[in-house]
């Protein structure tokens, strides 16, 4: 197993707006994940290479955008077409709750809302990284 889990911190779409997706970083890096980020403006494709090349354990994906059920779908799909199975995928950002249901079932493992803590983020990490 790992020493660290690792957590790519992820961008996808048009979205310009940064600061949750930074403030996570930091504070996942503080709960002693090891964390990267893509940066604005990525594609799926784009983030399942990058972590591909991470070996990430999980995609924190933050979208705030409102193209989260054509996006979002899309990581999960790439994921399992390149042999991430046991990677987990989850969500935040400014996504409506009666759209949670749909990306479950799509794919997502979870969805934080903005009220969500680090600590309950980096809990749920390490509870749920698959071995």
């Amino acid at each position: 197993m790992k020493e660290k889990i690792k957590v790519l911190v992820a961008k996808p779409g048009l979205d310009g707006h940064e600061r949750g997706a930074r403030v996570l970083t930091l504070g996942l890096r503080g709960e002693g994940l090891d964390v990267a980020y893509t940066g604005l403006r990525r594609t799926p494709e784009e983030i399942i290479d990058r972590a591909i090349k991470e070996n990430a354990d999980v995609i924190a994906c933050s979208i705030l955008s409102g193209a989260h059920k054509e996006l979002l779908p899309r990581v999960v799909d790439l994921a399992k077409k390149k042999g991430m199975d046991k990677v987990l995928i989850m969500a935040g950002g400014n996504i409506p709750n009666e759209d949670i249901p749909f990306l479950k079932e799509k794919g997502i493992d979870v969805v934080f809302d903005q009220g969500s803590t680090i600590k309950e983020i980096a809990d749920w990490i390490r509870e749920n990284v698959k071995a």
